[in-house]
């Protein structure tokens, strides 16, 4: 309500002072002279959203971003562990492809850690849905026999 508020400030003349005096004016039936009446009662949220009406990324165009940002021939160790907290952070489970490119740059990282870690994080992701991370392994399969990168069940890691 309040980044609302001041969102509204901003652009118009007044501030939230004014903002609050609309809003209790809203409450009280619009009256002026109600307005001291209203004053001590807290200011009321207007029922208005202010939406943003950026540009809305489509799915090819978030893959397409993130396959570009672990491709970075100077990735460094510290960047890959921001992307991916950053990706595994999203309501989503990363399509393969981007998994394939982050592998990557843990091989071009000489990082054989982070790369069983991203498989983990991946499997933690897919949750309850039993299906998504054989899927996702078939698919690397050829990415990680490449790299030489065992899965965490090929070293045991899914014993513990």
């Amino acid at each position: 309500m309040f980044r609302a508020a001041l969102r509204c400030s901003s652009s118009s003349r007044g501030g939230l002072a004014a903002w609050r005096r609309a809003a209790a004016l809203a409450v009280s039936g619009g009256s002026p002279s109600s307005q001291a009446q209203v004053r001590a009662q807290p200011a009321a949220a207007l029922a208005a959203r202010w939406y943003s009406h950026g540009k809305q990324e489509t799915d090819e165009e978030f893959d397409a971003r993130w396959v570009t940002y672990f491709n970075k021939p100077d990735i460094d160790a510290w960047e890959l562990r921001k992307g991916m907290n950053t990706l595994i952070g999203y309501d989503l489970v990363p399509e393969p492809n981007i998994i394939d490119a982050a592998l990557r740059a843990c091989r071009r990282l000489n990082d054989l850690a982070s790369a069983i870690r991203i498989l983990e994080a991946v499997k933690d992701k897919a949750g309850p849905h039993k299906e998504i991370y054989p899927y996702v392994i078939q698919e690397l399969r050829p990415t990680l026999t490449e790299l030489g990168i065992p899965t965490p069940e090929e070293i045991g890691l899914d014993k513990l």
